[in-house]
């Protein structure tokens, strides 16, 4: 656990609030009506200019590494957003599976498992699922507890 008292934390804690602060916003925003509307508007503004500039290179450039900066800057600030959802959708079914009486509580950061044990965690999940259909009983509770059982 770092140590949360020196000054050294404060300032990287109220850099990496600021620029989560700044990222939520824009991604927010970058998925608005609005957002997708100016840059229609852009595109026009830029093909009405067309003419003015022979259509020639620079014209082109302009158009080019425009949407090549935003594309490049978007990718980072778009991570960075889904990072933290997936870490706060994980705390969330994390705490509900804490709190369920009936879920194992081996399920809790499981998304920290290599690919290969996800995929056996899964195929106990199909064959359950094959199982309900089998029988009849798909409201039947079941837990991964059993996948070292009879599954």
């Amino acid at each position: 656990m770092p140590e949360t008292s020196s000054a050294s934390y404060a300032d990287r804690s109220r850099l990496l609030s600021a620029f989560d602060h700044f990222a939520s916003r824009v991604t927010r925003w970058a998925g608005t009506p609005a957002a997708f509307c100016l840059a229609i508007l852009a595109v026009v503004v830029w093909a009405v200019v067309g003419p003015l500039f022979g259509f020639s290179e620079n014209w082109q450039l302009v158009i080019n590494t425009g949407t090549t900066i935003v594309t490049f800057l978007m990718v980072f600030l778009i991570q960075q957003s889904q990072n933290k959802d997936s870490v706060a959708l994980h705390l969330k079914l994390n705490e509900l599976l804490a709190a369920s009486k009936v879920a194992s509580n081996r399920m809790i950061g499981i998304e920290d498992l290599d690919e290969q044990d996800l995929r056996e965690v899964a195929n106990f999940y199909v064959r359950l699922a094959a199982r309900a259909r089998e029988t009849g009983a798909p409201k039947e509770c079941h837990s991964i507890d059993e996948r070292d059982g009879s599954m």
